[in-house]
């Protein structure tokens, strides 16, 4: 579940086109809700509407029509939301906190948590190039292998990691001050509950964090688990979710085969191979030893293929991402091991 996040988000170059409704509930019927056509209509600074730009959006997409108005309202609004790889989630939370940001201020004010090292990674650029005319605006990573010296106290107002790490900066090197957080992001909820001890960890952060914090929850899901996880993180929420009979992205088909063994599967996959054009695949294996295997066939088959697993090391990995987004291996294969932060 973590590998298909992170690799729709790695190998997307454009928002994917929702026709989805959305519903939206709040505490307060009466409350006005609004949504924008156009990034202008927002309360952004020029230097963000210039990262905007730059990065290729144009108008707002459904989910930003919708959730900008309220990430950006003030008083602060709290917001759950359900919303899929591809559809600018993104870049929504990450101009609310470049919005939120004092940069005269070196503390960390804005949180985010994510389940793993490459989803962090991936918000951070996300930050870098929509806050890259915001010259005073630092981010730094709570993650494993980015080590922060006892005692040290953080100045970078964008904090992104994994709960882990985010909880052992917190309150065993405090090198974050949770009492100054104004802004928290928890995204990919569903995956958080999924993944042992995440779920936890991320209660523990935010039961510290001030009431006053605006907090703000993404997930692709929207089940029971999810929702009721969601409650516990975020008070007194507006909750935007995908009508139940449009989950499925209108731009994905969907097939299965039924095989009796792993080499029916191999010349399976090589069947689709052959009838369809393929740029490039991600293929995920339920184990380690599977992936293996199926790296070995298919690099002796021709393909250029790279591997990524928990074995591997946070560089080791970070490399294997980028060298698939170059176009360097046309097939990653991947284990759903790597979900731990």
């Amino acid at each position: 579940l973590a590998e298909t996040s992170l690799l729709n988000k790695l190998i997307r170059t454009s928002l994917v086109e929702s026709v989805h409704h959305v519903e939206i509930l709040q505490q307060d019927p009466s409350s006005p809700l609004f949504s924008i056509k156009t990034f202008e209509e927002l309360p952004l600074k020029k230097e963000l509407l210039q990262g905007i730009y730059i990065m290729g959006f144009n108008r707002p997409s459904k989910i930003q029509e919708t959730a900008l108005p309220i990430m950006l309202a003030y008083p602060p609004q709290n917001l759950i939301a359900q919303s899929q790889s591809g559809t600018g989630k993104t870049a929504a939370f990450v101009l609310a906190m470049l919005s939120r940001v004092n940069a005269a201020e070196k503390h960390p004010q804005c949180l985010c948590l994510a389940p793993t090292y490459e989803l962090a990674l991936q918000i951070g650029q996300v930050i870098e190039n929509i806050g890259q005319f915001c010259a005073d605006i630092k981010v730094t990573y709570a993650v494993r292998g980015n080590p922060v010296l006892q005692g040290s106290v953080l100045e970078e107002p964008i904090v992104i990691g994994t709960p882990g790490t985010v909880l052992d900066w917190c309150f065993k090197r405090r090198a974050i001050d949770v009492k100054k957080i104004t802004l928290f992001v928890l995204d990919e909820a569903d995956i958080m509950i999924n993944t042992q001890g995440l779920s936890c960890q991320s209660i523990r952060i935010q039961r510290a964090l001030p009431k006053s914090c605006q907090m703000l929850l993404f997930s692709a899901t929207f089940k029971e688990t999810v929702r009721a996880f969601a409650m516990q993180i975020v008070s007194n929420p507006i909750v935007i979710k995908l009508r139940e009979e449009e989950l499925t992205l209108s731009n994905i088909r969907q097939y299965f085969f039924i095989c009796r063994s792993r080499e029916e599967k191999y010349r399976a996959l090589c069947n689709i191979y052959g009838s369809i054009t393929i740029g490039q695949a991600m293929i995920f294996c339920q184990t380690r030893k599977s992936a293996e295997w199926l790296s070995v066939e298919m690099s002796q088959d021709g393909h250029q293929v790279a591997i990524l697993t928990a074995e591997l090391t946070v560089a080791q990995r970070a490399n294997v991402i980028q060298r698939f987004r170059d176009g360097r291996e046309k097939v990653l294969i991947a284990t759903n091991v790597c979900a731990r932060g």
